[in-house]
C-alpha cells in the first residue's frame, strides 16, 4: 500500500486480526454481487469503501422511482440507467482506486460459471430462488464462498455458503423447492433500513471471509426482524439428500 491508501484505510489496518496484511488482501480480492437493489446497493458501496480491489456488478434492470426508497446507491438523476451504471459511478465517486467490471445482463449458463469462476466470493443480493439456486450450484462447483442474504417486509436473513469448507452447508440444504411467486418487495412492501441492514451485513460477512477476520456465518442462518428488533440464529447441517452437494 502506499501513502494514501495507508491513511484511506488506517481504521482497519488498527483492528486486531485485520491489520495491514488483512488490509492488503482485501485490495487483492475479486467480488461478484448480483443484484445492483437493495441489497446490493449497501454491499456494493461498503466494499468499495473498505478496498476489496475488484468488483463485479450483475443485473439487467434499470432504476425505477419506485427503487430510490431503498435503493441507496442510485439517485434522481439516475431514473432510467441501468443499475450497473449508476451504482458503479457511485463507486467512483466513492474510491476512485477500485476496478468495476459491469455485467450488465442476467446472468445465466454459462456465462454465470465463467462469472463466478473468475472472482474470488460471491455475493448473492438477487430476488428470486432460480437466481438464487443457479449462484449456489456454481458457488459450490468452484469452490467459492457464497455470501447469501434476503429481505421483506421487516425481515430479513443472511448466511454464509462457505465451499472451501468440507462442513458448508448449501443453500438447496436450506431451501428445497423453488417458488418465484413468493413474496417480493413490489407486492408485499419492505422497510427501507432492513435491506440496507442486511446489506450492510452481507458487506461485513464477505470482508471476514476476504479476510479472515473472525468467524464468518457458515452452518448458521441469521434471522433479524426490524420490527420488534429482534435477532435469531437458527443452526444449518448439510442435507445428505441435497441434489447439489450431498
Amino acid at each position: 500500500m502506499d501513502d494514501e491508501q495507508l491513511l484511506r484505510y488506517s481504521r482497519h489496518i488498527l483492528l486486531p486480526g485485520l491489520d495491514v496484511e488483512g488490509q492488503e488482501a482485501l485490495l487483492r480480492s475479486r467480488v461478484l454481487i448480483v443484484g445492483m437493489g437493495g441489497l446490493g446497493c449497501p454491499v456494493a458501496l461498503y466494499l468499495a469503501a473498505s478496498g476489496v480491489g475488484e468488483l463485479h456488478l450483475a443485473d439487467d434492470d434499470t432504476v425505477d422511482l419506485s427503487n430510490l426508497q431503498r435503493q441507496i446507491a442510485h439517485g434522481s438523476a439516475d431514473i432510467g440507467r441501468g443499475k450497473v451504471d449508476s451504482v458503479a459511478e457511485s463507486i467512483h465517486a466513492l474510491n476512485t482506486d477500485i476496478c468495476v467490471v459491469p455485467h450488465s445482463v442476467r446472468l445465466s449458463g454459462e456465462a454465470l460459471v465463467e462469472a463466478v469462476a473468475g472472482v474470488d466470493l460471491v455475493v448473492d443480493a438477487s430476488d428470486n430462488f432460480t437466481t438464487r439456486f443457479a449462484l449456489n450450484r456454481a458457488c459450490y462447483t468452484a469452490r467459492k464462498p457464497l455470501v447469501s442474504g434476503a429481505a421483506i417486509r421487516g425481515e430479513g436473513q443472511l448466511s454464509v455458503f462457505d465451499f472451501r469448507r468440507e462442513d458448508s452447508p448449501c443453500y438447496r440444504c436450506l431451501y428445497h423447492e423453488a417458488d418465484d411467486a413468493a413474496l417480493n418487495c413490489s407486492e408485499s412492501g419492505v422497510l427501507a433500513p432492513v435491506v440496507g441492514i442486511i446489506g450492510s451485513m452481507q458487506a461485513l460477512e464477505a470482508l471476514k471471509c476476504l479476510s479472515g477476520l473472525g468467524e464468518p456465518l457458515v452452518g448458521r442462518l441469521l434471522l433479524f426482524d426490524g420490527i420488534n428488533m429482534e435477532l435469531r440464529q437458527l443452526n444449518l447441517r448439510r442435507d445428505p439428500a441435497c441434489p447439489v452437494c450431498s
